[in-house]
């Protein structure tokens, strides 16, 4: 695994930069998030209630009892959201970037785990290739499907992550056969 360690960090390092690409410079994910109709009067109406960050769900059904004839009439009288809400101000991009990078290093690092154990250090470029792409390409990508499946998250956002999360996987199972010892 010490032999590892430049492709785990090279890996995260390239998928960092690929990422801004796709967020930041290229219009890919530029829609990905709709606007609210009337956004300043939804935006006054709820500044009142100071709702804390983090996520919610409306209606909320305390009891556990969907079934209940007045949870299912909030349900048909809407809105009903699932959202997060986010502190007040600019927000820190600092340690949003660090925990990514973080979260880059760890995926290098369970890919790198996985490959050391069932890719011999012999191997074909094509053989580490073909197995760091597969691992590295579940963890980018795979997580993102139950949002669509059980948030409602829109499958074109998540087509969209999962293409990103191929191209991560490509850059990590590039790096790592490239530098595989």
């Amino acid at each position: 695994m010490l032999a590892l360690w430049l492709p785990i960090l090279l890996s995260a390092v390239f998928v960092f930069i690929l990422s801004g690409i796709l967020h930041m410079a290229l219009p890919w994910h530029k829609q990905d998030f709709k606007k609210v109709p009337d956004e300043d009067k939804v935006r006054d109406a709820l500044r009142p209630f100071n709702v804390p960050a983090g996520d919610y769900m409306m209606p909320a059904c305390e009891g556990g009892d969907y079934n209940t004839p007045e949870f299912k009439a909030k349900l048909d009288a809407g809105p009903n959201l699932l959202m997060t809400v986010l502190p007040k101000g600019q927000g820190n991009m600092g340690l949003t970037f660090v925990q990514w990078f973080v979260f880059l290093l760890v995926v290098g690092f369970f890919t790198a785990y996985v490959a050391h154990h069932t890719v011999p250090a012999e191997a074909s470029y094509l053989a580490v290739f073909r197995i760091v792409g597969t691992v590295s390409f579940l963890a980018y990508a795979a997580a993102q499907w139950p949002q669509s499946i059980w948030m409602r998250r829109s499958w074109c956002t998540t087509v969209k992550c999962t293409i990103d999360g191929l191209l991560y996987g490509l850059v990590t199972a590039g790096t790592f056969a490239w530098l595989w010892p």
